[in-house]
């Protein structure tokens, strides 16, 4: 099975559709990125980027970044709080396969914020009487993020739909790898995990509000609160997971012998 898993997700490495694809290569394997000028940058695997570069301009492939909005009054975790792994130097460089794989990982949490905007529609189709209560909480059970293990179910939906529902999925899972891969990642790694609690009780917070609707159709506080909680919540912690991983994934991958 880890077998069949590896060669599926190998499958799966080439830019996807939408969003935008991996930067390009070069006929050197050079990745080749765009300057605000229009010119073209290129990075040479192996060789030594300027000072004035970080890791992910070296890289071509840009995380999300955290616009600081917040619906809600409060949130779950003190985001001052959270470690982060010491920036790669410019001795270190990356190959065009790389940098699909660390966009590998945006483009799923794409995928997620995707499903975040399809909440707000869903909710919003719920106060105009146009979708019953019942409807609405199927179809947010059908969503990505409700899955047990939900961001690594989102992750081998992507690379190979037979494991969306292995909770450990032992060698073949991303975090256990990158453990051992990168072991200056583990405080980032153990911050990651138990957010991924925390939203997962803040989803199922959605689905009581919900079911609280039905006893009380007039009142939606319940419920713009929770999907408030959900967005800061899913919006945050993608933005932190893509800083601190994103540029890992691109130099030892998913799994062992990826990269």
């Amino acid at each position: 099975m880890v077998a069949r898993e590896r060669e599926a997700a190998e499958s799966q490495v080439t830019p996807v559709d939408t969003p935008a694809a991996a930067p390009a290569s070069d006929a050197h394997g050079r990745i080749v990125t765009s300057t605000g000028s229009g010119t073209a940058a290129v990075t040479a695997p192996g060789a030594t980027a300027t000072t004035s570069q970080g890791q992910y301009d070296r890289l071509g492939v840009q995380p999300t970044p955290d616009d600081g909005t917040r619906l809600g009054t409060s949130m779950p975790w003190d985001e001052s709080t959270r470690p982060r792994r010491a920036e790669s130097g410019p001795e270190v460089s990356y190959t065009a396969r790389g940098a699909q794989m660390g966009k590998h990982l945006i483009d799923v949490h794409d995928m997620l914020r995707d499903e975040l905007k399809q909440v707000r529609s869903i909710i919003d189709q719920v106060k105009a009487n146009t979708l019953d209560v019942g409807s609405a909480r199927s179809s947010l059970n059908e969503m990505t993020m409700k899955q047990n293990n939900w961001t690594l179910g989102a992750y081998c939906a992507r690379y190979c739909a037979t494991v969306t529902q292995h909770h450990g999925m032992e060698d073949a899972s991303v975090f256990p790898h990158l453990r051992s891969a990168e072991q200056s990642l583990a405080p980032v790694l153990d911050r990651l995990e138990q957010e991924h609690v925390v939203i997962h009780d803040v989803i199922e917070s959605v689905d009581r509000a919900l079911v609280e609707l039905v006893s009380d159709p007039g009142d939606f506080s319940g419920l713009d609160e929770a999907v408030n909680a959900l967005s800061d919540t899913l919006l945050s912690h993608l933005s932190y997971e893509e800083e601190q991983l994103v540029e890992p994934l691109a130099r030892v991958g998913f799994y062992r012998g990826q990269a």
